[in-house]
């Protein structure tokens, strides 16, 4: 039987969400880092971001995981001008995706036929808006890139968050291209996908927060 705090609350169930949140979390992060390896195997285009991964990767020799992580922290620094705490979630991406593409490039094959690149173009794009539903709506925070867009319209309210993200993601794609990363249909294809996706699969797999102030448990014998 659930335990029932002085307030009405159910410590067996408070438990229960945070277990649920914390699977989440971490399953949705790792399937992100598979959906970006299909995404590369496909060599049809990346997501801006990893155009700008890819063509660092190609650059520097560094692993596209470790590019990625890399990337992440760098961005993660910028949050202090702008007064952002990460939170456990912001955290998490910064370490298991990279580690997830890296794990998840080695054990793909190399996709050669155009219908089997496609269907690796595919399944990652849908995969990717799903791991995107299960972090975010573990509600532990947002990713580093995520939160640099939103904090920085938090600092400057009059900014627009399509712009600002559309500024950023134009510019770190047009480095990632200049540096030799993928720009292709799949570039495209997420761009329009990956909205829709979110918008299914956010509210889909949202943790929904515990009441803030419950209503009391009154244990009395029956008169």
């Amino acid at each position: 039987m659930a335990k029932i705090g002085k307030h009405g609350r159910s410590r067996t169930g408070r438990g229960d969400r945070l277990v649920r949140r914390l699977g989440q979390l971490y399953a949705g992060l790792v399937l992100y880092g598979v959906s970006m390896a299909l995404m590369v195997e496909a060599g049809l285009g990346l997501d801006p971001w990893d155009v700008f991964h890819q063509g660092l990767s190609r650059i520097t020799g560094v692993s596209f995981g470790v590019v990625t992580i890399a990337v992440g922290a760098l961005v993660l620094l910028l949050w202090i001008p702008l007064r952002q705490r990460p939170g456990l979630g912001t955290i998490s991406n910064v370490v298991v995706i990279g580690l997830a593409v890296d794990a998840a490039l080695a054990l793909l094959p190399t996709a050669q036929p155009l219908p089997t690149r496609t269907g690796f173009l595919v399944a990652g794009i849908l995969l990717n808006g799903m791991a995107t539903g299960l972090y975010i709506g573990a509600r532990f925070g947002p990713g580093p890139r995520d939160g640099l867009m939103t904090g920085y319209v938090a600092r400057h309210p009059h900014r627009s968050l399509r712009l600002v993200r559309t500024v950023i993601e134009v510019t770190v794609l047009a480095i990632g291209f200049a540096l030799g990363g993928r720009v292709g249909i799949g570039t495209l294809a997420y761009a329009l996908a990956i909205g829709p996706l979110a918008h299914v699969f956010i509210p889909l797999f949202t943790v929904a927060p515990s009441p803030t102030h419950p209503r009391p448990v009154h244990l009395s014998a029956p008169t």
